[in-house]
């Protein structure tokens, strides 16, 4: 374990989804960018798409920082692979204070104060004006530990708008920078579906969102002040335990639009721990590498594709070879999915899938999954010996329709202990699950 310098930080966060926050980081993140300051970009909490944005609109990798679910070792980790930006801007999950029940373990603000970092509140003024100084109130007094540093307004009608949220703003907090309010601006619309808004990679028009959000920024937001609020990030000791052990030493990396959900700094423990990662597309037509003597399957979107996943032979021969040869493979969320006999998309009709686990998933009946999770290895594999502890997520509305045949991989919990049962399988040297592995734990 070693220390490690820290960049100076901001936590952009909200009252709620939908307030507009991604879209104002990923607007500083590029003005800044643009201004030639090194910035990076991190999201709070266990979403994987936001950071998508972010990291395009600062021209960075992506990283997550998870109050929750990381130690305290890996958590400084990631700040430390900022530790040469000149501001280091993480955007919240949904609003300040929520998190794992009514305590809101694990929320933004926990994130905050274990960090130090101001937090500048994102407000959407649509159909309010006066009442938004209210709510900064509100946020500002609602814990000590948490420095309401600053605020933005968000979709604001005009100039009479914005004037009566700053004057009401700056009345009621005086000790908090009023730092301009965004127009509103159809523009600025990103797409949405059912795990959140629409990947980064499959927008051909993001570059003109980003740029049309900086310009905003540029011109109604006081940058100068709001770098002013940043402090140096507070982390202990850099612990340099991989979040999950190396699934060999050329691993093959599933990574694209069906595969997009990999969290970063997973990858990066594996090159650190000295894994080789060997990328594939099966959207592309490709199959994993047959130096590789590992594949991983991430989450994603394998149910928009499926017919295309399945017509992959090269995709399924090459999973099928390395499953003969008792190499690890490994599947989550969506890679669980694909690794199982077949894939019901929501008109009910079933996809073949790769055939290495006994498990049939379907969207024809959707129910949401969403949710940390506590969870606990119930036999050996690629993830370690039995008894192996995980912090991680899930968040899927395909339904398990078949699942027998296989030793569970965990043993798993809610985020405040409750038991879910035994979850995931494994057979042979094939395991997965629907959950979201984010660090170990104890």
């Amino acid at each position: 374990m070693s220390m490690t310098r820290t960049p100076p930080s901001l936590i952009v966060s909200a009252p709620g989804s939908g307030s507009g926050k991604t879209i104002a980081t990923s607007g500083v993140l590029r003005a800044l960018a643009r201004r030639g300051m090194r910035v990076g970009a991190a999201k709070s909490g266990p979403d994987y798409i936001d950071g998508g944005f972010l990291a395009v609109a600062a021209g960075v990798g992506r990283s997550t920082l998870d109050v929750w679910a990381m130690r305290p070792g890996t958590l400084a980790a990631e700040v430390a692979r900022h530790g040469e930006a000149e501001l280091l801007v993480i955007e919240g999950a949904v609003g300040l204070f929520d998190g794992i029940g009514f305590a809101g373990e694990g929320s933004t603000a926990d994130l905050a104060a274990a960090l130090g970092a101001p937090v500048i509140l994102v407000l959407d003024a649509r159909g309010a004006a006066t009442s938004l100084a209210a709510t900064l109130l509100g946020f500002r007094q609602f814990r000590r530990d948490v420095a309401v540093a600053g605020v933005i307004a968000t979709r604001v009608g005009g100039p009479a708008h914005a004037d009566t949220i700053a004057r009401a703003c700056m009345a009621a907090c005086p000790d908090v920078a009023f730092l301009g309010c965004l127009p509103r601006d159809d523009r600025l619309v990103v797409p949405s579906r059912h795990l959140g808004l629409v990947q980064a990679g499959e927008q051909p028009d993001l570059e003109t969102v980003l740029d049309c959000a900086a310009d905003l920024v540029d011109q109604h937001i006081d940058l100068d002040q709001l770098v002013a609020l940043a402090r140096p990030a507070v982390v202990g000791a850099v612990d340099d335990l991989a979040p999950v052990p190396p699934l060999g030493q050329r691993i093959a990396v599933a990574f694209d639009d069906a595969f997009g959900f990999a969290y970063g700094h997973v990858l990066a423990g594996w090159q650190d721990a000295g894994a080789e990662l060997l990328p594939f597309s099966p959207l592309a037509g490709e199959g994993p590498d047959l130096n590789a003597d590992a594949v991983f399957l991430p989450g994603g979107y394998p149910e928009l594709f499926a017919a295309t996943i399945a017509g992959n032979e090269a995709f399924m021969v090459g999973l099928a070879a390395a499953a003969r040869l008792g190499r690890p493979i490994y599947g989550e969320c969506g890679g669980f999915m694909v690794l199982g006999r077949s894939l019901v998309d929501a008109s009910g009709f079933a996809h073949p899938m790769a055939n290495l686990l006994p498990v049939v998933t379907s969207f024809a009946d959707r129910q949401r999954h969403l949710g940390y999770r506590l969870l606990r290895t119930r036999t050996d594999s690629c993830l370690g010996p039995r008894g192996t502890g995980y912090a991680g997520h899930e968040f899927h509305y395909s339904t398990l329709v078949e699942g027998g045949g296989a030793t569970p991989l965990f043993e798993a919990a809610d985020g405040q202990g409750r038991s879910l049962g035994t979850a995931g399988a494994v057979l042979g040297s094939v395991c997965g699950s629907y959950f979201h592995l984010i660090d170990r734990r104890d």
